[in-house]
């Protein structure tokens, strides 16, 4: 058989690609050759060739086509393309059919949002359905390299800026160490057609901007900027992962509980402002909260509440608490009594959320309420009234705390200040007959 030279060159080009994707799938641990791969075919190029390449390298695919409705006839044709490409390498389709603009509008996000949703959410069905492992998508290196740049121009931290991640869950991409060039060069050398989508040459997405204008733009002042970016990516996925053991060892050094953190231990970190945004981005807090918070840190504002979501943080004297904005902390709490003989009566002082009291000093009906401006009490073993404000600042109890005391009254006065003192009033006493035992506790 006689080889001319533009054959041998095609054939070089496949083979090249089809290693430099077998070797990533292999590094990257993505699939193994015994296992059956769902594979995303939208019918374009980049999809095209990972169905063609995982084919050809002996791995068992199930296509999976999904059919939007936003493209009027072009969707069809895609749908059309997919069926006879499956057929001609017998490989099985599964298709599904989405109302796109309906699901968007029930579930009040953007179209691109709504796709994504089904799209990802039926690639998670049809895994279960074929019990595989894996679901590869097509994505690739200068996918990776507009994600870097549409972060960058965005905002972000090192995270975004790792470009996009090679797993993530059961989704693969074993394309990211090609480029579009190389998919291209790589169909050609087949001979493989493909779809284009026309909504891919529109400048009105900023992704397409970033792909056809500024990308060439950057490749005028550096025609490697792709292979350069994507450089930049690997080195900031590896610096990420040093990073965040780096956060989870420093948010061990301030955490006081699962709720409190030690104000002069953030201050004591070589980045308190960058510890804090990890610690507090994920409820909601933003970068300009951020800042205000580390100002009231340093010039020490104590009592200043910080909102976000549904959390509520509050900067103490150098604590800062960090709660469920509606959370109650006593809502559910009941209290419970009864009355014994003094001689039946096992006092156990060791339990806070249980008191003692001499039965008769009680008068009318008893009350679980939360404290109020004004209130007073006579603290066991203190001479005289008190204030429960008062007695509350000297404890020096958070706001939160305080917010959440609860006290035990009869129709005259308060009996117990919840957790904390009973009233010298009605503590019993070597005349004590009977005992009333009070409780507080969930429901």
């Amino acid at each position: 058989m006689v080889v001319d030279g533009y054959s041998i060159c095609f054939l070089y080009i496949c083979n090249m690609l089809e290693k430099i994707v077998n070797q990533y799938i292999e590094r990257k641990r993505l699939a193994v050759k015994t296992d059956k791969v769902i594979v995303a075919l939208s019918g374009g190029a980049d999809s095209v060739a990972l169905l063609r390449v995982l084919c050809a390298s002996g791995y068992s695919c199930v296509a999976a086509h999904c059919n939007f409705h936003l493209r009027g006839e072009e969707s069809d044709r895609d749908e059309a393309f997919v069926r006879d490409l499956c057929a001609h390498l017998k490989v099985p389709l599964e298709v599904v059919h989405f109302d796109t603009k309906r699901y968007a509008e029930v579930h009040k996000c953007s179209i691109e949002m709504a796709a994504r949703e089904l799209r990802y959410d039926w690639f998670e069905a049809m895994r279960v359905k074929y019990k595989v492992q894996v679901v590869a998508v097509a994505h690739h290196k200068d996918d990776s390299v507009e994600t870097f740049l549409l972060n960058l121009i965005r905002g972000a931290g090192i995270k975004g800026l790792r470009g996009i991640a090679a797993v993530n869950g059961h989704i693969i991409r074993p394309l990211l160490e090609v480029s579009r060039t190389e998919i291209l060069e790589y169909l050609s050398a087949l001979k493989q057609e493909y779809v284009t989508d026309s909504t891919n040459l529109e400048t009105e997405f900023t992704r397409n901007k970033i792909r056809l204008q500024v990308l060439p733009l950057l490749k005028e002042i550096n025609p490697s900027i792709c292979d350069t970016i994507y450089e930049t990516t690997l080195r900031l996925s590896d610096t990420d992962v040093i990073y965040r053991q780096a956060i989870k060892e420093a948010v061990e050094r301030v955490r006081l509980s699962d709720n409190e953190y030690s104000i002069s231990a953030l201050l004591n970190e070589s980045a308190p402002s960058t510890l804090l945004f990890e610690i507090l981005n994920p409820y909601g807090f933003n970068a300009s909260q951020i800042d205000d918070l580390l100002e009231c840190m340093i010039n020490g504002h104590s009592g200043k509440l910080f909102y976000a979501g549904g959390y509520v943080l509050l900067r103490d004297r150098d604590t800062l608490v960090l709660r469920v904005g509606n959370e109650e902390d006593a809502g559910g709490w009941v209290l419970s009594h009864r009355v014994l003989d003094r001689a039946d009566a096992q006092i156990d002082f060791s339990n806070p959320n249980m008191v003692y009291l001499d039965a008769d000093t009680i008068k009318g009906e008893l009350t679980l309420r939360l404290w109020e401006s004004g209130d007073r009490f006579m603290p066991f073993g203190m001479r005289g009234f008190k204030k429960v404000r008062d007695y509350l600042r000297d404890r020096k109890l958070s706001l939160f705390q305080k917010e959440h005391q609860y006290v035990v009254c009869d129709e005259e006065k308060i009996l117990w200040l919840v957790g904390e003192r009973t009233d010298q009033r009605s503590c019993i006493r070597p005349s004590t007959i009977r005992v009333l035992v009070l409780s507080v506790g969930c429901q």
